[in-house]
This record gives C-alpha cells, structure tokens and sequence, in this order.
C-alpha cells in the first residue's frame, strides 16, 4: 500500500482531513531544539520515564515539585544525587515515590552531560540527528540511559517535538498487516526495516514521520 492508501483510510474513519491533520504531533525546529538548555532535556526525559505505565496528568501535576527537589534538572547536580538523598526523597509525599524510577535520574542526567560534552551540546546531538535514521537515536538513548528501551527513546522524542514515529499498537497493526514484521518490532533488523517503510512513505507524502505515524493509526479506525 501506498502512503495515499493509508490516508484514504484514515479518511474513511474521520471523514475530515483538516481534522485529521489537527492531530499531527507539533514539531520544534532544529533550531529550537539547539536553545533548550541541557536541564530541559533532563527533565522532559526523567518525566517520561515516570509516565511510563502511569497516568500522565498525574505525573504532570507532580513534575513541580520534581523540578523543586532536583534542582531544576542541572544534569551536574543530579549526577551526584546519593542513596541518602533518595532515602529522603521518598519521604516527599509531593513526589512519586517509585525507587526504581528514582534512581535513573543520576544515570540519565550523566547520559546528558557526557553526550553534550560529545556535540557541543544535547540540544546539537538532537537537532542534527537525520529523522530518516531516527531508530538510531533510540538505540543510543537505550544503551547510554535508563528506562528508556522499548517506547522509551521515541517518547521522549515526540515530547521534545523531534521528528519521529511512534510504535504504538495501532501502529503496529498496520506493520504487522503490510508483512513488515510479525509482532511489535523490537531488534534492530526489525526497527531498520521500519524505519525505511517510514522513510519510504515521507518520500511519497513529504510529510514528517510523525505525521505519518499518525496517518497510520487513524488508518485503522477509532
């Protein structure tokens, strides 16, 4: 199928292409991406890492208190965060008290600080990295960080507004029905076979992965 299949799809579903097009993901520019600061970064990943499995209204109305007690997310304050200062972290009834989920800001806020050292910063490493590869910058996100493997790395990315497609299950419905993949993608040969049916597709639209990814979903119906 074509990626115009695909919208007539969709189409037949919503009836409204304005509609349909009001639901593609916002992006920020490669410049945009380049002036958030390092901290930004830091916190946009440790609040993914907290919605995962939860509900994100309630992470969201907790994170000002998050951005209070760490220290608004300075990756080099954060790196040197001890067992103690976690210990009495769980006491904050403010916060959400998950252990696990905790202690993966010291490691993601290193990820932070060594991969800026590495490109001049972390907003250059993400406003540079080619979308047509962007199952890379996962795997990079995964191997360097914490609580960012499966969904992790592309979730970050669609809150950052960085191009990207997501493998939701409508998604991957729509994988699994072109022959691409017979379950949810997770190895690297699987995730580059993806990528260059995305890539594909953006060659006949010209629109960004993520609207793409969307037009996928709405595919299959409300």
């Amino acid at each position: 199928m074509t990626f115009e299949d695909y919208w007539h799809q969709a189409l037949n579903h919503y009836q409204d292409a304005a509609l349909l097009r009001a639901r593609f993901p916002q992006l920020r520019t490669a410049e945009q991406l380049r002036e958030l600061a390092d901290d930004r970064y830091l916190s946009t990943i440790c609040q993914r890492v907290f919605r995962a499995g939860m509900r994100h209204s309630v992470v969201d109305s907790r994170w000002p208190a998050f951005e209070e007690q760490f220290w608004g997310f300075d990756p080099r304050a954060c790196q040197l965060i001890d067992d103690a200062r976690f210990e009495q972290l769980m006491l904050n009834k403010a916060l959400i008290r998950h252990w696990r989920k905790m202690k993966t800001v010291p490691i993601n806020a290193l990820m932070v600080s060594d991969l800026s050292q590495e490109y001049g910063s972390f907003g250059e490493l993400i406003a540079q990295w080619p979308s047509d590869e962007i199952v890379g910058l996962w795997q990079l996100f995964k191997k360097r960080g914490a609580f960012l493997g499966g969904d992790g790395g592309a979730r970050v990315l669609r809150m950052l507004g960085k191009d990207t497609f997501v493998l939701s299950n409508d998604v991957v419905r729509v994988l699994i029905n072109a022959d691409l993949v017979s379950a949810k993608p997770t190895g690297l040969r699987d995730l580059n076979r993806v990528q260059a049916f995305f890539n594909e597709l953006h060659d006949q639209s010209g629109l960004p992965l993520s609207a793409i990814s969307t037009v996928l979903a709405m595919s299959i119906g409300p």
